[in-house]
Parts: structure tokens; sequence; C-alpha cells
């Protein structure tokens, strides 16, 4: 009888497959779930060469945001695992290819150019509103699902300019600088969130004309057009996204438009549905089977673990814990208890009942509330998750689902806070620490 190939297996868990692309600190791998047979990507970061660049912030960002950002306009990232030597990044497969593959072979309609404006918009909105900035949007950070959406990808692992050369500009782990707002390139600090609009600006450009707005041989002549917003347009481009491109591409950040401003554009408004915010989140109140539950993250049994702890401090020990949430996020979004996660999830859907906010659902350790009345953006929907960090440790995150922010952080301030006293040990990111 023929023998077998052997299998290369990580974990148990996942049949690793073809190179489907490589950096300078990470390779990425199709592979298989042994369990689901799903097929994802895997990135492989090389732990040493991380640490050796000094880029421990950066994987220390991809886990802040992988709990942060889902949106069907964002490539899902679904487990991160790690060995000694190596960071294992699980993500959503996305086989469709980049966007600016279909740009290659000449410019978009302005229909089609405008569906993945939309979405790229929307999902820049959505990660602003969870405090998460891109700061390297570009072609290959824009892929394409089998329904042709647009996915953004690569939110903590890819190069930001502050981790490059002196110089301050972005070099070829970044891609082309054409994308990149004046401000990054002058290295004197940047909005994060104006600096993707300007990008967006770029890209909805390139969607419409099949080429880059900002060109030139000399890469210096070429950094100049970039700082004076210097560009024309083809006689094809339509009156109205000649005039949105115009308040994208603006090189002062301060007199940039906003999202707010572009959604109330009429060219942007056309045929535009929002997706309900943050739909995979809500979807999964339905269907407990559309919940990708991880088995590192969550068991039935037990309080999901937050391996993002053991994970960073396996790559530097002593590590400050506190700021994998204080960089992203305002203090007090987690705390700490050393309540049972049972006794906490008693006293949470206690709390949602006390505040007239219906419970969606409440089972593995999560409570979703959503509030009975309708704010600026529809019914505020909060969730909170509750973590084992230790035996006598556990985590308590909150985040809004939907619903306006600013209404989320009055709720928060206001109602949660004081309602929770009894059973926090301690606020993430303040240095008191209540009895207990």
């Amino acid at each position: 009888m023929e023998q077998q190939p052997t299998r290369n297996t990580i974990f148990g868990k996942y049949e690793m497959g073809r190179l489907l692309g490589k950096g300078t600190f990470a390779k990425v791998y199709h592979a298989r779930n042994l369990k689901t047979s799903e097929s994802v990507a895997i990135k492989v970061i090389c732990k040493d060469l991380v640490k050796k660049e000094g880029l421990i912030e950066q994987i220390q960002r991809e886990i802040s945001v992988m709990r942060l950002v889902r949106h069907p306009n964002v490539v899902d990232i679904q487990e991160v695992m790690a060995t000694k030597q190596k960071v294992f990044v699980v993500m959503e497969y996305v086989k469709g290819g980049e966007l600016f593959a279909k740009v290659a072979k000449g410019k978009l309609k302005e229909g089609v150019a405008r569906k993945y404006f939309q979405q790229l918009i929307s999902a820049i909105d959505y990660c602003h509103s969870r405090g998460v900035s891109h700061r390297d949007l570009k072609p290959e950070n824009l892929l394409l699902d089998d329904d042709e959406n647009l996915k953004i990808s690569d939110f903590g692992l890819s190069a930001l300019p502050e981790h490059l050369n002196n110089d301050g500009l972005l070099h070829t782990q970044c891609g082309t600088p054409a994308y990149v707002a004046p401000e990054v390139l002058r290295r004197k600090g940047y909005d994060g969130a104006k600096a993707d609009i300007w990008s967006c600006g770029v890209i909805l450009y390139v969607l419409l004309a099949g080429f880059l707005p900002f060109q030139d041989a000399n890469v210096m002549r070429m950094y100049t057009k970039v700082f004076k917003a210097d560009f024309a347009f083809p006689p094809w481009f339509s009156y109205e996204s000649k005039r949105l491109i115009s308040k994208l591409l603006v090189a002062n950040p301060e007199k940039r438009i906003t999202i707010q401003g572009i959604m109330r554009v009429p060219w942007f408004c056309k045929g535009f549905t929002r997706p309900l915010a943050f739909s995979i989140q809500d979807d999964d109140q339905r269907e407990d089977d559309q919940i990708k539950e991880v088995e590192l993250l969550r068991s039935k049994s037990a309080p999901p673990f937050y391996n993002a702890f053991e994970f960073i401090s396996s790559m530097s020990s002593g590590f400050d814990l506190s700021s994998l949430f204080e960089n992203q996020r305002k203090s007090g979004s987690l705390f700490t208890s050393k309540c049972s996660a049972s006794t906490i999830m008693a006293k949470l859907e206690a709390l949602a009942k006390k505040l007239n906010f219906r419970i969606m659902l409440s089972k593995d350790y999560q409570v979703r509330m959503q509030g009975a009345s309708e704010g600026r953006k529809g019914k505020l929907l909060v969730i909170a998750e509750v973590f084992e960090v230790a035996p006598e440790v556990a985590v308590v995150e909150f985040s809004k689902s939907s619903g306006d922010t600013l209404e989320y952080k009055k709720f928060y301030e206001e109602d949660i806070r004081p309602a929770l006293k009894d059973i926090v040990w301690s606020w993430q990111g303040e240095s008191c620490v209540c009895e207990g």
C-alpha cells in the first residue's frame, strides 16, 4: 500500500498549503481548517525579526484591532497563535484577488467605482468609530471576495511610516508613496483618520482614471506634487466625481472633507445602502452557527481565555499589558474583576434589566443588550464579554455594536460604570485598584 505523504499541520488544527505572498517579516499561506474544511489565510511572522526591528507594537496592534473590528468589508481575523519562534495570524481567505488587478486592465465604470468606494468609506468609517485608523491604505490591501465585495486587509501588520527609514518616507514595504497623505510624508505627526481619507481620495481617482493622480519618473518631483495636491482630471470624469475628489485630495488635513461630509455628498449617496451598523455582529444574534468561535479564545464550558495576554507576554517578558488596550481605546472600556464569570454574567443581565435594555443574547460569556429608545443612529446595541485571564481574574470588555458613539460613551460613563463598581477590581487605564 502506498504511503500517504505527511501533511504539514500546525497546532493540530490547520493544514498548511501554498505560499500566497511574503514580506520582510512574514509569509502568508493558504491553509485548511481540519475541523470545518474551511479555507483560511495564515500569516506566519518570525518573532526574532519582529523583536529585532522593534515592531512588537505592530503585533500588539493587530491583536487589539482583531477584537475591535468586525465589518463585512474588512478581512476577518479569526485567531492568533504562537510558538517560541513564530506567530500565526489566522485570517479569512479572500480569493477574489486585489481590486487593483481590475484597474490594471483599465478604468472602471463610474457606477462600479462608486460601489467599491462606498464599501471602502463604510468600512473606514466603522474602523474610525472604534478608534482604529488603517494608515496604510494601498492597492495591496484592497481585496475582493467571491461576490465582488471589497475587503480591507492588514491593519496592524503592515509597515507604518514611523517604523521605516529615517527620512520618514514610505519605501517598498509600504508600496508607492503616491497613496500616502502629504502630512505623513512630511513626518511631522499626523492624524491617522485624516490620512486615511486622503488615501481614499487617491484610490477613488485611480478607480475612475485607471492611473495615479500623482506620477513622475523623478520621485522627488512626485513628492512635490503630493505636497501641493497638484493633479489634473481626465476629461471623462463627471463633474460630481471631480468635485468630491477635489475635497478629498486637499493638502491641508484640517481642510480635508470628513467621512460625515463624504456621506452627505449626492454622488456618494446614489444607491448607497449602509451595512446595518456592524452587521456581522448583528447577524450572529440570529443563528449561533454563524458565530465563528475560536477554540483558543472561547469554549462552551468556561469563559474564553484571553490568550492575547499569554501571546504578548511570550514576546517580551515584563511587557506592560495595559497598553494592549489603551493604544486604541479610551481607558475604561474594560475592567478586571475577582468575581467568577457566572457572577459577572448575572450582574450584567441584572444591569440590562435595570436600565430597560433588552437582552438580545446571553450565552458563552457574552451579553448583548439593546436600548429601548431610538438614538441619533438608531437603537444602541452594547456587547459585554467576559474573558478569563487567570483562575481568579476575569476581564470584562464593553463595546458598541451599533448606535451613536457619543450616546454610547455617555451611557457607559453615566450608567454602566457606577452600576458595576461593586464587582470591579480595576478599570483599565486607572492606577487606583478597588478593594475586593
